[in-house]
């Protein structure tokens, strides 16, 4: 049966939808209210608050603490300074993604690592003449985030540092309404975003403090369905939809590589010898045998598909997470790749999905064609290549 978070008392008072689903072994809530579209726009016009508790959490401290993480991650945690947070990925020894997650260093010989899936047998089994401490702290930190472009406003009412001078990705310990927490800078919907980890013996009051604080500022508790479209307009992958763990899986087709997902930038190739090196090197001589892109759907052809059946053209209310062909060629169904996920972007206006193509087909541009069904019949309609992410506001950064 699934657990409750340390937020469960208020978030399962303000859920009138009463749909839930199973994140992590916890309940997690869809939507608030009978439809998730308000949740979306408070998060791209206001502010909204998500409770992330069942992301797996980790401490690793100690002198080895830096050495272990940098066998295991591919990005260089030696070279993070205090209070700095990076978004990372780790691999398996063929250089396949085995989760990705964000390390943030608390101090000279302390790290916060969080990730998607279970990772504790992972540290430890690398953990070879190193002897690094490794906590599985899952439990023990409650999380929230708090995202839109009023969320800094909201927070700092509350808060005893000076929220301006957070730079992103960065954290800092302070006090949210007189409870200790460790806040960082970012979020999974790619706005201007914080990430609040706290006891869960505190957790109600902090869930109440920013409450009040949002009431001005239009604040509201946000579920998975707006969610999963506001990560789909930044261009944000998600487990098991846009990858499948290397761990989760026996067949090679279905496993990728950082290069394959866009994430090359995530690779320290001249660091240390670190688990998947020498497999990521020889692909970056070679080249990746995939590109994830983005992809906008040409929703005046869609609309003619629809107007063939004397139907108006119907857009998704929701984002999906299905493998959906994509093609280079539509008279020879020259098979081009596959999207992963896409939405309906009630902001940018446009139907974006989020897509692997072979590399030829990668650049901005690119038309390719995407299968849609309607009344049960398969259609190819065109689709534009376009850079990731969808969307990317300057206070994201500022």
């Amino acid at each position: 049966m699934p657990r409750r978070t340390a937020f469960h008392a208020r978030t399962s008072d303000r859920c009138q939808s009463q749909s839930w689903q199973e994140w992590s072994g916890y309940l997690s809530a869809n939507s608030y209210e009978l439809e998730h579209v308000h949740e979306y726009h408070a998060a791209r016009t206001a502010s909204a608050v998500f409770d992330v508790s069942p992301l797996y959490k980790y401490h690793v401290h100690g002198r080895g603490a830096a050495r272990l993480l940098d066998r295991v991650l591919t990005r260089d945690a030696s070279k993070l300074g205090v209070g700095q947070v990076a978004y990372t990925t780790w691999c398996d020894d063929e250089g396949k993604i085995v989760d990705d997650g964000t390390v943030t260093r608390l101090g000279p010989e302390r790290f916060r690592l969080t990730a998607a899936i279970p990772t504790l047998d992972w540290l430890e089994d690398n953990d070879l003449g190193i002897g690094a401490a490794i906590e599985d702290v899952s439990e023990a930190l409650a999380a929230l985030s708090v995202q839109g472009p009023t969320s800094r406003a909201l927070l700092q009412g509350i808060c005893d540092a000076e929220l301006s001078r957070l730079r992103y990705f960065r954290q800092l310990e302070t006090k949210l309404g007189g409870v200790p927490v460790s806040i960082s800078r970012g979020g999974y919907t790619g706005d201007l975003g914080f990430e609040i980890f706290c006891d869960p013996a505190h957790a109600e009051r902090l869930w109440d403090a920013i409450a009040e604080a949002g009431r001005p500022f239009n604040l509201r508790p946000a579920g998975n369905l707006a969610q999963d479209m506001l990560r789909v307009e930044a261009g944000l992958l998600l487990i098991d939809v846009d990858f499948v763990s290397s761990a989760r899986t026996l067949f090679e087709v279905q496993k990728s590589t950082p290069f394959e997902l866009g994430l090359g930038w995530t690779v320290a190739l001249d660091k240390d010898v670190f688990v998947g090196r020498d497999a990521l090197r020889a692909e970056q001589a070679r080249g990746p045998r995939s590109r994830t892109v983005g992809l906008v759907l040409d929703v005046v052809a869609l609309e003619a598909v629809y107007a063939g059946y004397g139907m108006p053209l119907h857009l998704p209310d929701r984002s999906w997470n299905d493998a959906v062909p994509l093609y280079a060629d539509v008279e020879r169904r020259d098979h081009a790749g596959r999207a992963t996920s896409g939405t309906w972007s009630p902001l940018l206006k446009q139907y974006v999905a989020i897509g692997r193509v072979r590399p030829e087909l990668g650049e901005p541009g690119q038309r390719v064609w995407i299968e849609e069904t309607v009344e049960g019949r398969r259609h190819a309609v065109p689709a534009r290549v376009a850079p990731l992410p969808f969307y990317d506001p300057p206070q994201k950064r500022s």
